[in-house]
């Protein structure tokens, strides 16, 4: 097959391990990770860079995209030539663990726990990666923020309310490694930057299966959602 992948680069190291094995043939472009900061916007780009795969007058067999539901930014996506191949996944970290289910184990109670990977600490400035939820839901502010907002009483609540989760959030960070694209430096400089901050450092293996099999073109139904022609993302 002739297939053209759109990726975020904080895969780049999987990805080009496994289209070097692929039987297929791969046309590859990336996406910088800032680019997951807004939803909207990511969705943005990749809708551009599907409408410049179409008019590129390349005969593609499926474009594939190397994203989960990222804050919904896949949703709406839509190709009036080819057919789309995406992940079933929540984000990017479902990508780097290999599977769904591995996923809802390690982060089914709180999506938004932050994680890392090496590639996420080998591109841009934070080290780490924190879901938009909090930020969407008005739950990411100060104590100062709330009373300015909804006064002393109110805030004192909402504090109270949020801070078994937040605590949570903000004392572990879970890094996930794939045996194939291992950097030890790299992990070692996240748990040392884990420590300055005050996390706990959780290592986690990763599994290379979920970028492999999406590059390989082994699309099973539990793992990877095919769009048609003229459908859209929902």
């Amino acid at each position: 097959m002739y297939l053209k992948l759109i990726a975020c680069n904080v895969l780049l190291r999987e990805v080009c391990l496994c289209a070097a094995d692929s039987p297929h043939t791969l046309d590859i472009e990336f996406t910088e990770k800032g680019s997951h900061d807004d939803s909207e916007n990511l969705r943005r780009i990749l809708q551009e860079k599907i409408r410049q795969s179409e008019d590129s007058g390349k005969k593609y067999d499926a474009i594939l995209l190397a994203f989960g539901l990222c804050g919904n930014s896949t949703a709406g996506l839509t190709s009036a030539l080819f057919p789309l191949v995406i992940p079933r996944a929540h984000d990017c970290c479902t990508l780097f663990l290999g599977s769904k289910t591995r996923f809802h184990e390690l982060f089914g109670e709180n999506p938004s726990l932050p994680f890392s990977s090496p590639g996420y600490m080998e591109r841009g400035d934070s080290y780490l990666q924190e879901s938009e939820f909090g930020a969407k839901l008005g739950i990411d502010k100060t104590y100062d923020e709330y009373v300015a907002l909804y006064g002393e009483e109110n805030a004192r609540y909402i504090m109270e309310t949020l801070e078994p989760a937040t605590k949570y959030d903000g004392n572990k960070l879970v890094f996930i490694e794939i045996p194939q694209t291992a950097q030890p430096l790299l992990k070692a400089k996240a748990g040392e930057q884990a420590e300055k901050d005050g996390k706990v450092f959780d290592f986690v293996p990763g599994d290379i299966r979920l970028v492999r099999n999406l590059l390989h073109g082994d699309w099973n139904e539990e793992d990877f959602c095919i769009i048609g022609p003229g459908q859209i993302v929902t």
